[in-house]
């Protein structure tokens, strides 16, 4: 049994954006020596997400659009006060809420040495709070 965790670092240049991460996701995998298993691929962050869809910029914009409309900026949150556990303002929990809503991990089997996919499947690395210097994991469990 091999159990691989590689963590990857991203520089994020928006707002808010979709990056695809599917190429690099694919490589880890190719190079794990895992023949047969799974391979989950998570954000370490609570205002970032993963996202699986088809991969077209004009889907890429509805999804940012659409969350956008969901949880605005500009609500009253409860979360936009002084947090004094840390003592920071809170004012992004727009972003958290598109992370809930959108989700942290996604996962796929490997067969054959191959990350197994539908072939318009891509995935995104969801930033809802950037630009930021961000972290994902991707693990690689198998044999």
């Amino acid at each position: 049994m091999i159990i691989k965790l590689e963590k990857v670092q991203l520089q994020t240049r928006k707002s808010e954006e979709a990056i695809d991460i599917t190429p690099r996701v694919q490589e880890i995998v190719k190079t794990s020596g895992v023949s047969s298993g799974i391979v989950n691929i998570m954000t370490m962050h609570t205002s970032s997400g993963m996202l699986v869809t088809e991969g077209i910029p004009c889907l890429e914009e509805d999804i940012l659009t659409h969350l956008a409309h969901l949880c605005p900026e500009d609500r009253n949150y409860r979360h936009r006060r002084y947090l004094d556990f840390d003592g920071r303002l809170g004012f992004n929990a727009d972003a958290h809420l598109k992370s809930v809503l959108g989700g942290i991990a996604c996962s796929f089997p490997i067969e054959n040495g191959k990350m197994v996919k539908g072939s318009r499947q891509t995935i995104y690395f969801m930033e809802y709070d950037g630009p930021l210097e961000r972290t994902y994991t991707v693990q690689i469990m198998g044999e």
